[in-house]
């Protein structure tokens, strides 16, 4: 497939399939914001609480496809992700934003989780640099003042997980049931390098470049395997691995690509230079999650034998934008050939032609999972239309 043909296709899913479900579907008339739930099966749930992440990525998804797509209908509905945000959110008592509220608008878990607060920063650093918009690029400034104070680790380096309300430690740093129970994590390391890098799009201030900066070297030094080329999941404060013998193929090539926009958008060319060949060998390296139907799976446990062979929807979107990467600054064919295999994968298998929106995941037989959300907690516009935009914007 070629680019040109690639760029079509997915534009005319972003604009007919995946948009208009959240634009028709989610938003909530009567208590302000979007619904927190849609059920795999189609069904809404109207008091379903509200969590931060769904709101930041919707605020992020609709900002940037107004960005590029100049539809004014997009900038409706980033503008009231971004009203409910800074109305109801964003605690104006302690600084940060909540982790979740119930379905009118009520904090029910008040705890600062720094991934959170990254993903509010990359929505309104997105807003502010689709529209100008001086009220967002202020509340974006704040966000990353408050992820500097709170979340850094002067004495050992990068970014704590999680604080209560009033910023004092606390005992589970878990994003989910899911995760380990490690105080630092490659999964919050990469959504604050991520809003890091578009917030110094539209604000060029010594303290984020340098913040930036050691970011990129984090990633390197610390978060990377350099005996796989893997990126490890959990640490202690002091770097220690821990959380077993893990590989996550999908964070592996989502992170080789957002590493590399990292060091493209700070434009030092030493960094770029150090950092392009890790890209490379990350991206490589995620290639052990590649399949025979050239889905990409989700991780595996090398301790257990254990894998998650399940396609999910954000790993599919992330390898297509991850291995395109590669090809249009490397020049690899071979990159590109999985890149446009895994999007024939995800047009045969996870798109919902008939109700919009993609499924969570297949399992290895291609049956498709209808139980787990097509919107909600943590099932948002982000991964799919960022990967629409991504192609669209670069070829």
């Amino acid at each position: 497939m070629k680019t040109a043909e690639l760029k079509k296709e997915v534009q005319e899913i972003l604009e007919s399939n995946i948009l208009p479900f959240w634009m028709n579907r989610t938003i909530d008339a009567e208590n302000g914001g979007f619904y927190g739930q849609i059920k795999g099966n189609n069904e809404l749930n109207p008091t379903a609480h509200k969590g931060g992440i769904l709101n930041a990525r919707i605020l992020w998804t609709f900002s940037a496809a107004y960005r590029v797509l100049q539809n004014p209908d997009y900038l409706t509905v980033a503008t009231r992700a971004k009203d409910y945000i800074l109305t109801h959110f964003f605690d104006k008592e302690f600084g940060g934003t909540y982790w979740e509220l119930d379905y009118k608008g009520n904090p029910v878990d008040t705890k600062k989780q720094f991934y959170e607060l990254g993903f509010m920063l990359y929505g309104l650093s997105e807003y502010a640099r689709a529209t100008g918009d001086k009220e967002a690029l202020e509340y974006g400034i704040k966000l990353f003042e408050t992820i500097e104070k709170y979340s850094f680790d002067p004495q050992h380096n990068g970014y704590i997980e999680a604080c209560t309300r009033e910023w004092n430690p606390v005992e589970d740093n878990r994003l989910s049931d899911k995760d380990a129970n490690y105080p630092k994590s490659q999964n919050t390391h990469r959504h604050i390098i991520e809003p890091y890098t578009n917030l110094y799009r539209i604000w060029k201030d010594e303290r984020l470049e340098k913040a930036l900066r050691n970011l990129i070297l984090i990633f390197t030094n610390h978060i990377l395997n350099p005996e796989t080329h893997h990126l490890d999941l959990f640490f202690e404060n002091d770097w220690t691995r821990g959380g077993g013998n893990l590989e996550s193929y999908g964070h592996d090539i989502e992170c080789s690509w957002l590493l590399h926009e990292a060091a493209l958008v700070l434009g030092d060319p030493e960094v770029l230079k150090e950092v392009e060949p890790i890209v490379q060998l990350v991206a490589k390296a995620s290639e052990k999650g590649i399949q025979a139907d050239h889905s990409m799976v989700h991780e595996a446990n090398l301790d257990t034998g254990v894998v998650d062979a399940d396609r999910h929807w954000w790993v599919q979107a992330e390898a297509v934008v991850g291995f395109l990467n590669i090809y249009q600054h490397f020049g690899d064919e071979h990159a590109l050939k999985l890149g446009t295999d895994t999007w024939e994968y995800i047009k045969t298998h996870l798109i919902d032609y008939e109700e919009g929106e993609w499924f969570w995941s297949c399992d290895p037989e291609g049956h498709v999972n209808r139980v787990d959300d097509k919107a909600g907690f943590w099932k948002c516009p982000y991964h799919n239309s960022r990967m629409c935009l991504e192609i669209i914007e670069r070829f």
